[in-house]
């Protein structure tokens, strides 16, 4: 089974609830796609077993077979070739490694050269009993997608992989979150919560990934969440109220869970709703 846990904005305690719902049940596998700012190993500590540079495959034009007659440029669906006049020019940056270039190149100028863009790690965490995987991004690479796929290709099948997604809804949340059995979509009882989480639920709605909602840092005073979801009959999965307790100790790079009995229980009480909830469309 495969649980992303995302949200429409940064800061509302989505990797907290991540690595604590891994630490809380047994079977678990960690996965960090937040490959631009990884922090799940903050909290983890994993114990690294292996580390593995990912190659981004890029176009290399032998500019003595080629004839610029631009079919390249033509197929290429991201405008990372352009014809300066007198040779063809790779921006690296906006290739997204499809290959068209060097398949459609009728001299067969193009050949595919790997580049280092980022690492994948995999490990086993110090905190608790759970495997560990996440991706690093090379400071200054323009696309996490690559490496993001690249990193989901680790789920270990008759495991439960938590999959830690990068916040907002741009593609490498799209990416992380894709062909998940569920999404959870961590929110903050604020205006901009709720803004971001309206956002995050419209992304889901449109690539049909099932999705609950909790309320991190929730503030009973702050009532316009709640009456959202139940307007619009979304699943509220838990509430966990603010504690200073807990900001202290994530600070000091603890999980909630090793501190706190209940909030261990309401992670497992959310994974058996999912499960229930999965295993009940699948009889349908």
């Amino acid at each position: 089974m495969i649980i992303s846990v995302s949200s429409g904005k940064g800061g509302t305690g989505k990797t907290t609830v991540a690595t604590s719902i891994a630490v809380s049940i047994a079977n678990s596998v960690y996965i960090d796609c937040d490959v631009e700012e990884p922090n799940g190993h903050i909290l983890l500590k994993p114990e690294y077993t292996s580390v593995t540079p990912y190659k981004k495959l890029l176009p290399e034009i032998d500019t003595e077979k080629c004839t610029l007659c631009n079919k390249c440029v033509e197929v290429c669906e991201f405008n990372a070739l352009m014809n300066a006049g007198n040779e063809i020019i790779l921006f690296d940056e906006l290739c997204h490694s499809c290959g068209a270039c060097a398949y459609f190149c009728p001299e067969k100028c193009i050949t595919e050269v790997g580049k280092v863009m980022g690492y994948v790690r995999k490990g086993k965490s110090t905190t608790g009993d759970v495997e560990f995987i996440d991706g690093i991004l090379n400071i200054g690479e323009e696309t996490a997608t690559p490496l993001i796929k690249e990193v989901k290709k680790q789920t270990i099948p008759g495991k439960i992989n938590i999959v830690d997604s990068p916040p907002g809804t741009a593609c490498s949340m799209v990416e992380t979150v894709r062909e998940s059995d569920f999404c959870i979509l961590v929110t903050e009882s604020s205006p901009f919560g709720l803004s971001d989480l309206k956002l995050a639920i419209d992304v889901l709605k449109i690539i049909n990934v099932p999705f609950g909602v909790v309320i991190n840092k929730y503030d009973e005073r702050y009532k316009a969440t709640e009456e959202y979801l139940k307007e619009n009959d979304i699943l509220l999965l838990s509430k966990i109220g603010i504690d200073k307790k807990i900001a202290e100790d994530y600070s000091r790079g603890i999980i909630p869970v090793l501190k706190s009995e209940k909030i261990r229980k309401d992670m497992i009480e959310i994974v058996e709703k999912i499960n229930s909830l999965i295993n009940s469309k699948q009889k349908v």
